[in-house]
């Protein structure tokens, strides 16, 4: 596999009405994760974290970039496992009424013919890509409003005010295990990556979102505005930002990194 240099930055708040953050993240390359539990008292922030542990296994494991799409399939009916085992005993000892659940939302830096990024969502927490200065969702929420727009009984602009536009349609933890969405993109198809949750998307507009995403040089600035930016809308959820920048591949055994990194800068025009 080529040789590929990311920089990432992360940022969590719980907002400012929430009192417990159902939100986990994971940043650690080459898995990237946002997952947005829920259940409230039953057990949603237990069901992200365990979202987040078993793709930090992945990535701690020795991970085989020629076997993502595998790998991540099975990353995801773990998690399934483990969070209907915790919530039937939950309910078993009556410390909840019903199952926690969790959305997720991950990148995967894999080797298909060549680095790639293999992206995978359920439910409503969604992935971006900045591209050339613009911003594309890559991602499709699993929710009920996005029904509606896709068979053009409310327009995407009804969406973010719908009194529904919470009701996500896939899951992990639920009774059955759900499918997720995937998305292969070549490495030089995205310049910046973002995850988030709806903490963000669903304060933040997209346009807001691009300038931020386009103004912020380091992922890691990226990342705090994008929460800032859902607290001063209002802060009505927990807001989860992970960005990724790819800064620089090569196909040789000597890469090196900072030349690489040097000529990407030049390009951008980061130094005279």
């Amino acid at each position: 596999m080529k040789h590929v240099e990311l920089h990432h930055g992360a940022r969590t708040d719980v907002g400012l009405v929430r009192e417990v953050n159902e939100d986990s993240y994971l940043a650690t390359s080459p898995v990237f994760v946002v997952a947005d539990g829920m259940g409230g008292h039953d057990g949603g922030d237990v069901a992200s974290r365990i979202v987040v542990e078993e793709f930090g296994r992945l990535a701690d494991d020795g991970f085989d970039p020629a076997r993502g799409a595998d790998l991540v399939a099975a990353t995801l009916r773990e998690s399934q496992r483990r969070i209907s085992e915790y919530g039937a005993q939950q309910i078993a000892e009556r410390q909840a009424r019903g199952h926690p659940g969790t959305t997720v939302a991950a990148a995967v830096l894999v080797d298909d013919g060549g680095p790639k990024w293999l992206l995978v969502n359920l439910g409503d927490s969604r992935i971006y890509r900045l591209k050339d200065e613009r911003l594309e969702q890559v991602s499709v929420d699993h929710s009920v409003v996005q029904e509606m727009v896709d068979a053009g009984t409310i327009t995407t602009e009804d969406a973010a005010t719908h009194p529904e536009r919470h009701v996500i349609t896939r899951a992990l933890g639920g009774p059955e295990f759900a499918d997720a969405d995937y998305f292969l993109l070549p490495l030089n198809s995205v310049e910046r990556l973002l995850l988030c949750s709806d903490g963000i998307t669903g304060m933040v507009d997209d346009d807001t979102i691009e300038a931020v995403l386009v103004g912020a040089d380091d992922p890691r600035d990226a990342a705090d505005l994008l929460v800032r930016e859902a607290l001063a809308a209002g802060g009505l959820d927990n807001a989860t930002a992970v960005v990724v920048d790819v800064v620089g591949w090569a196909d040789v055994p000597d890469y090196d990194s900072d030349r690489q990194r040097l000529s990407l800068e030049q390009k951008l025009g980061a130094l005279p």
